[in-house]
């Protein structure tokens, strides 16, 4: 019997020429029918909403030459064929990209970074926050993450590989690990008559082993937390089903905290011959690097039988400090089924011990006992393989787990020990992944069920565009996987806060924990706040609590100072860490200790920043109008005083409108802004109602006074100073850039309007304005920009050109186009709403192969800039206006917080906001 087909000797997969391996004497194989895949077309946006037809995956299935559509595979979500090459390839932004001018107006920063990064990377042996110079390169591989909320995650490529780690907290690797792969074993007769690794990949290693599936008949279909990869296995009459499953579960605070995935394989015989199924799941233990050198790592097999189910399978102990695991690859045994195993194999050899294994009865050989510790340098893989029978016309379900136990973490400085959200449910000892995978195997089904619940809602919205329904729930994907932590917060380490005004903090940062999320996975520093703006969106609407803790955490960071002296990068001025009374960029860098070191980001003195305290004052009062916290806010006010106060220094004209400081002082930290400005002044106006509102609330009359006495004066200066008649001018100043569109120009209003407020007696934007603004960027920005196709440039110049005064407004921004586009469905403009943010889906999803990495920004040519950024997670803004748009209608404005939605909005209050702060519980009473 032959083994495989060595790598030297395999051809390449054409089109139209699928490659099958037979064991000789079999009969060969037998011939496959094959017809073009035709999908029914999604109609295009229309002035009315009718998207009622199926999703059309155009280019991404265009080679998919299979017949098999797989087992339950939903309609909509992303869907792609494995033999799929995306035709444009981009590069990472770099200084090759920044115009002379730009460049000439950035030279002192340039300078100062490289002798900081030296410095960072050489001397102190740390990588930099953000690496300008080793940009993470284009891969145009990644599917769906694998592990729940903040305890790592393992993504798994839309082609089948196991090719990006997020183990360590915050710290990325990406690297293919070869041997981690699925092979599939089919036995008729008493005789293996196909084997297959489930895989395109022809790797120099394991080279026993048959690889180079044939991508043009199978395909991936995405939508998260959920995946499909369907194989039409080539003269087999088998087609197989692999579902993945991660437990992201809305309103959920444990089981979505889980570091697990699931495997659900669903094999379906369309031969009239029974049939023995087999597939082994491989997994090498660590991921070949530095941090597997030393040896010492070792595997065992294990059995877990509990409540009347039994999983079995491998634990991988990795005990390289600072951070040791456990990783399990595990498998439910059941009355159909057989569980056995290979406890160890040598991933780097050519595989033939386990190849030969497999293929003698579909079977491995399941020795007891541990594997000795693997040498200095020298890898170590186990496997695990589930067989089950096939009638003729049958089907069989095939389970397996992989789970990862890394309880005790240590970030980058190696100072403080956190345990993870998950120990206080399956404890801190590193020894939970067994029950960790039976838990898993035995609950996904009740996970799944919840998964449709939520989903079902929109899915089966036939008003939405189906791109929309891709897109909403996979940009979901960086809640888990932006270098997601999710910590417990142990009594002893809230003693010294100054809590005494926080009632609610202690009870729900001991209850909910401590959250953080990477800015993006090459800009990282934790909570970035003028970020999380835009992406705060997702968590209020659908972990509400993680977003309040977030809130405490950085309320806490606010009133705290760090007078440490820094240098800045774009400045070169020496100035604190940290200043009291001013929120922070961020909470810190996972290479050197978050919460207890903030602000990571050194290019700006970000104390002087005009953004990031109005930002806090907005999502404040957002999130008790969508909670309904009267506690949470009565906590809160204290801390909107002093960021205000603070912020006050700003209006150096004591016209009621702050200025900006002649540099890049906000968000858009590269496109300098002078003067009174459309974003920043219109945030300002729109945290001053705010404050108006909150201190109505809060029976500060004085403070009410005082604030509607701002606002009064505030917007008479907007209006006069930034009004052109068609937009709000980009700021103030005597440049040319001073009359751009900005795209973002209306950020203040669309969280008023989020908020319940910016309209009729709380409007603070002349309505006609606003919507002639937007209409203006939709012209300008969106239509007027790469045929419309491309989503909306953050700046144009008013005669039709991109502004290329900065490095930053040529750029689209997907966050701030979401959230955009969420603006324009509050203000009646929907279909536009939705044509602004296709282009930004279809570009990212569909042409430049940036799946499950949406990047920060793009140009209209060559380059994307931040891969995997958290902004985009602003997309939940539109499916907010969408609910309220809807409740509205329904309920004809009626006044408190929104009702629960079935796609995650918290429930509405017993009691309306007004009557909830004042008449506070017993524990919130002041």
């Amino acid at each position: 019997m032959r083994t495989g087909v060595p790598a030297s000797e395999q051809t390449s997969c054409a089109k139209g020429d699928p490659q099958a391996y037979c064991p000789e004497n079999t009969g060969g194989t037998e011939a496959v029918q094959v017809t073009d895949c035709q999908n029914p077309e999604d109609s295009q946006p229309q002035n009315e909403q009718g998207y009622s037809n199926p999703q059309d995956f155009g280019q991404l299935m265009a080679s998919y030459e299979g017949k098999a559509k797989g087992y339950q595979v939903p309609a909509f979500g992303w869907r792609i064929c494995l033999a799929h090459e995306f035709a444009e390839k981009r590069k990472p932004f770099n200084a090759n990209n920044v115009s002379l001018s730009n460049l000439m107006k950035h030279l002192g920063m340039g300078l100062r970074y490289l002798q900081w990064w030296y410095r960072k990377t050489q001397v102190e042996k740390k990588t930099p926050f953000i690496d300008l110079i080793n940009s993470v390169p284009l891969r145009q591989i990644y599917g769906c993450p694998l592990g729940g909320i903040g305890g790592g995650t393992i993504t798994r490529g839309w082609r089948g590989q196991f090719c990006r780690w997020q183990l360590n907290p915050g710290m990325y690797q990406h690297q293919t690990v070869i041997a981690d792969q699925f092979t599939v074993c089919l036995r008729r007769k008493g005789q293996t008559v196909y084997q297959q690794v489930l895989s395109v990949e022809r790797p120099s290693v394991l080279h026993s082993w048959n690889w180079g599936l044939c991508g043009y008949f199978a395909f991936y279909h995405a939508l998260y937390p959920r995946a499909w990869t369907v194989y039409q296995l080539p003269g087999q009459n088998v087609t197989l089903t692999c579902r993945q499953i991660t437990p992201i579960l809305p309103h959920d605070y444990q089981d979505s905290s889980l570091p697990v995935g699931v495997f659900v394989w669903d094999v379906e015989n369309e031969g009239d011959e029974a049939l023995d199924v087999s597939i082994m799941f491989s997994m090498r233990n660590g991921l070949g690097g530095e941090d597997d050198a030393p040896g010492g790592l070792w595997n065992e097999p294990f059995c877990l039988e509990r409540d009347g189910e039994t999983v079995q399978g491998l634990l991988l102990h990795h005990p390289t400090p600072p951070n040791p695991y456990t990783m399990a690859v595990a498998a439910r045994l059941t009355a159909d089924t057989m569980v056995t195993h290979l406890t160890a194999f040598d991933p780097d050899s050519a595989g033939q011990q386990v190849w030969q294994d497999l293929l003698q009865d579909g079977q491995l050989d399941s020795l007891a006992g541990q594997s000795l510790p693997s040498q200095k340098g020298v890898g170590i893989a186990g496997a695990v393989c589930v067989m089950g029978k096939l009638p003729p016309r049958g089907q069989r379900r095939l389970e397996f787990s992989l789970a990862w136990d890394m309880p005790r973490i240590m970030f980058g400085a190696k100072g403080q020990v956190y345990y993870r959200r998950y120990t206080r449910f399956f404890g801190p000892d590193g020894d939970a992944a067994p029950t960790l995978s039976h838990y898993a195997l035995c609950r996904y089904a009740d996970w799944e069920e919840r998964i449709s619940a939520w989903q079902s809602p929109v899915l089966d919205d036939r008003s939405l565009p189906a791109w929309y329904k891709s897109a909403l729930f996979n940009e979901l994907y960086f809640l888990a996987d932006g270098g997601t932590v999710w910590l417990e917060v142990p009594e002893d380490c809230l003693r010294e806060e100054p809590v005494e005004s926080m009632c609610q903090l202690r009870p729900l940062l001991r209850e909910y924990g401590r959250f953080g999320y990477l800015e993006g996975q090459e800009y990282r520093m934790y909570n970035t706040y003028d970020v999380h703006f835009y992406a705060s969106f997702a968590l209020i609407m659908l972990w509400p609590k993680l977003e309040l803790s977030l809130q405490y955490d950085m309320a806490l960071a606010t009133l705290r100072e760090d007078l440490a002296q820094q240098r800045y990068l774009m400045s070169g001025i020496i100035a604190p860490v940290k200043r009291r009374n001013v929120v922070p960029h961020d909470v810190g860098d996972p290479d050197d200790e978050p919460w207890l070191r903030v602000n990571a980001y050194v290019v700006h003195d970000t104390a002087d920043w005009k953004d990031l305290n109005l930002k806090f004052v907005l999502q404040v009062y957002r999130d008790y109008y969508l909670t309904g916290d009267h506690c949470f806010l009565r906590d809160m006010w204290p801390v909107c005083l002093a960021v205000m106060e603070s912020e006050m220094k700003f209006d150096k004209d004591q016209d009621g409108l702050i200025e900006n400081g002649g540099y890049a002082d906000q968000t858009y930290d590269g496109w300098v802004t002078t003067g009174p400005s459309a974003y920043c002044g219109g945030l300002w106006l729109a945290a001053v109602a705010v404050m108006v509102k909150m201190a109505a609330l809060c029976g500060a009359q004085e403070v009410q006074d005082k604030f509607s006495s701002i606002l009064s004066r505030g917007q008479e200066a907007y209006e006069r100073l930034l009004w052109n008649g068609r937009y709000y001018n980009y700021d103030c100043s005597s440049q040319p850039q001073s009359h751009s569109i900005m795209s973002d120009q209306c950020a203040g209003q669309w969280f008023l309007r989020a908020s319940g407020l910016g309209e009729g007696d709380s409007e603070v934007f002349p309505t006609p304005h606003v919507v002639r603004a937007l209409q203006t960027i939709f012209e300008f920005n969106v239509q007027g920009f790469a045929g419309g196709a491309m989503g909306a440039v953050n700046g144009m110049q008013p005669h039709g050109v991109p502004d290329r005064s900065s490095v930053q407004s040529d750029e689209v921004w997907v966050g701030v186009v979401y959230g955009l586009a969420a603006t324009m469905i509050q203000e009646g403009l929907t279909w536009e709403g939705f044509r602004t943010a296709e282009g930004c889906y279809r570009t990212v999803w569909e042409r430049l192969g940036l799946a499950f990495q949406t990047p920060e920004a793009y140009c209209q040519q060559q380059v994307f800039r931040s891969l995997a950024y958290m902004r985009p997670l602003s997309i939940w803004a539109m499916q907010l206006a969408l609910q309220q748009q809807q409740q509205q209608q329904q309920h004809k404005k009626a006044p408190g917080p929104i009702a629960k939605q079935d796609t995650g909005l918290s429930t509405r209050p017993k009691l309306g906001p007004k009557e909830a702060v004042a008449n506070p519980s017993p524990e919130c009473a002041s």
